[in-house]
């Protein structure tokens, strides 16, 4: 399970730069975060079958973080039991609110431009502002604000829990709580512009981090208990 979860975040993290390359080319990701909806609307419709796709396995990534979540439990609990107890269910969180604002794409939005296409004026209106809502809420609360909050908790805790537990070499804790500090401060690029530099980092930190903390996982976190198979 320790490496399951190991490889869930290698692979996780290498399909995330896959996708976002596609979506920031194609679709202007995340700059289109901030767009309006007479021009992010007609260009998701545009992009097709392909585009809507794309969005659908972006939002499936982040459940990676579930066996990594059990995972690292396994593997760092010697660390602080209770501490990686929390840290499994902020994983979870991230599993949870990640997907459900990203899946705003390829279902909601994606309807919504469907109905953009042939409505008048007033309805356009109010399309608009079904739009910006689902982003303020779906998409800056609920999958950024919380999602990337429970995300740096998770590495945050896991990285104290390996410099107690011991067999992790030094860089694998002092990364996570450098990596952990960078994604709380780009959680807050919602409340002050002041963040949005550390943001930018962050979309590449991010999966950088995830392949280093699987990594990790895979050749250091294997169970201390002699024979212990989970």
């Amino acid at each position: 399970m320790v490496r399951v979860g190991g490889w869930s975040l290698i692979v996780g993290a290498l399909l995330f730069v896959g996708v976002f390359s596609y979506l920031a080319s194609e679709f202007n990701y995340p700059g289109v975060l901030d767009g309006p909806a007479t021009e992010v609307l007609p260009n998701l419709r545009r992009g097709g079958q392909l585009m809507r796709a794309a969005w659908a396995l972006y939002s499936l990534l982040p459940l990676a973080f579930v066996p990594a979540g059990a995972g690292s439990y396994l593997a760092l609990r010697d660390g602080g039991r209770g501490r990686m107890l929390v840290a499994f269910c902020a994983a979870l969180v991230v599993a949870v609110a990640m997907p459900v604002g990203l899946m705003r794409w390829p279902s909601v939005h994606w309807e919504l431009a469907g109905a953009f296409e042939t409505a008048g004026p007033d309805a356009r209106a109010a399309i608009a502002a079904t739009f910006d809502g689902l982003n303020v809420y779906l998409g800056q609360y609920v999958g950024e604000f919380l999602g990337e909050l429970a995300m740096a908790t998770f590495f945050l805790l896991s990285a104290l829990s390996a410099r107690s537990r011991g067999g992790f070499p030094a860089w694998f804790g002092v990364g996570g709580v450098v990596a952990s500090g960078s994604f709380f401060l780009g959680a807050l690029r919602n409340l002050t512009p002041v963040v949005n530099i550390v943001a930018d980092l962050n979309n590449v930190l991010i999966p950088a981090w995830m392949i280093a903390f699987g990594v990790g996982l895979i050749r250091f976190g294997e169970a201390t208990s002699p024979g212990e198979r989970v």
